[in-house]
């Protein structure tokens, strides 16, 4: 496991685009922090990181549950579970369709189901301390 420290939006985003060069296509990676911890102003730098799309052109998908980035060497899929309670929800979401080896899935909220925290390659776990400073912690299996 790996724990750094950033103290500002940009030092998360500058995070995320370091941790795209440890996360491998075909990844599933799950997101952990409560709401406002910084999750999506990490996966701008993800996203620029896969040169997916620029920091501006990343949302969260709260509403709309899934985003589609396109790299030039892999898909990614930011994905948010905050509203999806049941299996069947989850179900109409297809995410099985996403899976392949030319696409990362990032799921915020994926610890509500089971089959995502067996399923996961990398964590990422997002804890705000006050103001701008984050701890994260990211961790990869083998």
């Amino acid at each position: 496991m790996k724990v750094f420290e950033t103290h500002s939006a940009e030092e998360t985003t500058q995070l995320g685009r370091q941790l795209a060069q440890e996360i491998k296509p075909g990844a599933v990676v799950l997101l952990r922090g409560d709401l406002g911890a910084g999750k999506t102003t990490l996966i701008k730098g993800v996203a620029e990181g896969f040169q997916a799309a620029s920091a501006d052109d990343v949302t969260s998908p709260t509403f709309t549950l899934i985003h589609e980035y396109r790299g030039p060497e892999v898909s990614l899929y930011h994905i948010d579970l905050y509203r999806i309670d049941t299996q069947r929800e989850l179900d109409t979401l297809a995410l099985d369709d996403l899976m392949d080896a030319k696409s990362i899935l990032l799921i915020e909220w994926g610890e509500k189901f089971e089959r995502f925290v067996r399923e996961r390659n990398a964590e990422i776990a997002i804890e705000h301390l006050g103001g701008d400073h984050r701890r994260i912690s990211f961790s990869q299996e083998n």
